[in-house]
């Protein structure tokens, strides 16, 4: 795993916009880039009633290494209390979730705002993805 993979993907960018915490994720979520982002979003979802938005319109590929560790995020954010949501426009990963048996799963808004409004009201579901 080099920093210099052409396939990998640029660090996460981290921010926080109206008390949720959004992570905009880019390139290709891979077994290379699974295991930094995973240690990340442990990281993030570490404390009390974790709130956090990933923002995938940037993703060109997620494999099943990159789905894994958005499955061990909403684990880790339901056992806390918290919320997760997810952005994309893209009916790729739309159909890579449904073709996971992940499609209704996960809370998938196409727009950032649309994300951050969902989050500000939603209630945090308590089952678990395996």
């Amino acid at each position: 795993m080099s920093e210099n993979h052409p396939g990998s993907a640029p660090p996460p960018t981290v921010r926080t916009v109206g008390g949720h915490r959004v992570v905009t994720l880019r390139g290709e979520i891979d077994l290379a880039a699974a295991i930094p982002l995973s240690a990340l979003l442990d990281a993030l979802t570490s404390g009390p009633r974790p709130d956090l938005v990933l923002d995938l319109r940037p993703v060109s590929f997620i494999d099943c290494a990159g789905l894994g560790v958005l499955c061990r995020a909403l684990n880790r954010v339901r056992a806390r209390g918290g919320r997760l949501h997810l952005v994309t426009e893209s009916d790729y990963f739309r159909r890579v979730l449904r073709g996971a048996g992940l499609g209704g799963v996960f809370e998938v808004r196409p727009c950032l705002s649309g994300a951050l409004d969902r989050a500000t009201s939603a209630s945090a579901p308590s089952a678990s993805v395996g």
